[in-house]
């Protein structure tokens, strides 16, 4: 892995980040069964790179450990599970906006929940967030399909924020690789009591997008992220990564014809915006 090699790597993990909502509109599924299939085919693809990386996947865990895994897969059954229900309710461009928001609830948790100094950066960063969430809204109206399709693509961005500061406190002694494989045996099982009466009914088309979803914007894109750290900062990966609205927003255009308004254009560039400082500032700090 080189510099260049890891800077390849990391935009194409942007980028199979930004399709995830693609293949939310593609299948034709509950939220449900989208989750459990992406899980289970990112557990067999997670294997599959470690076997790559001659390192293994699984070890004997402390009951810290299993707990903080049994938690954090929970947050991520559910911040899926949101996230497509927001596709399939408001379209991709406003589900992936509505998760973007996961910035702003991680510095409400770490003033409010953890008591830890709240800067004015980050109250800014807050701000950014919420002025472009308003300029998104289509109505306030909960008459109004892409307003609650917005509503759970915020609570997606809720979850996801719970998830990474789960990670960032609990996850001691366990490598990245390790953490997402136990987290989507988690999402398996959490979701297989839910999910298990629709899979007879599924079309062989949708079983191929979730396996497309499961190894390639789960499995592939977490590999690439991990392995591109190896020569990038988190500054850097950071920024990269805050373009995934930005692909998103694209493949929807290209794709589905759901062009964005100018004011949700503007909404959109204000929460980039807000991401990429917080990442810069956290890096900084």
């Amino acid at each position: 892995m080189t510099r260049q090699r890891a800077l390849v790597s990391i935009h194409l993990a942007a980028v199979l980040f930004g399709l995830t909502g693609v293949f939310g509109e593609l299948i034709q599924a509950s939220a449900a069964v989208i989750t459990l299939g992406r899980a289970l085919f990112a557990v067999f693809a997670l294997f599959g790179f470690s076997r790559l990386q001659r390192k293994p996947l699984f070890q004997a865990l402390t009951p810290a450990q299993l707990f903080t895994l049994v938690v954090s897969g929970g947050l991520l059954a559910a911040h899926w599970v949101t996230f497509f229900i927001s596709v399939k309710t408001g379209g991709i461009a406003i589900a992936t906006l509505g998760f973007a928001s996961f910035p702003a609830f991680i510095t409400l948790f770490e003033g409010l929940v953890f008591r830890e100094k709240v800067r004015l950066a980050e109250w800014l960063v807050l701000a950014l967030v919420t002025a472009g969430l308003v300029l998104v809204t289509p109505s306030f109206s909960l008459a109004d399909q892409g307003t609650i399709g917005l509503a759970w693509g915020i609570f997606s961005g809720l979850s996801f924020a719970l998830l990474a500061l789960s990670n960032r406190r609990s996850a001691v002694g366990l490598d990245a690789m390790q953490i997402a494989c136990g987290q989507n045996i988690v999402v398996v099982l959490a979701l297989l009591p839910f999910a298990v009466g629709q899979l007879p009914g599924m079309a062989a088309i949708d079983w191929f997008w979730i396996a497309l979803l499961g190894i390639f914007c789960t499995g592939l894109s977490h590999y690439l992220f991990v392995s591109s750290l190896t020569k990038l900062n988190a500054r850097s990966a950071g920024l990269v990564i805050a373009l995934e609205p930005v692909y998103a927003i694209g493949f929807a255009w290209i794709l589905f014809a759901q062009q964005p308004t100018l004011r949700m254009m503007f909404g959109a560039i204000l929460i980039v915006a807000a991401i990429v400082w917080s990442g810069l500032r956290k890096t900084a700090h």
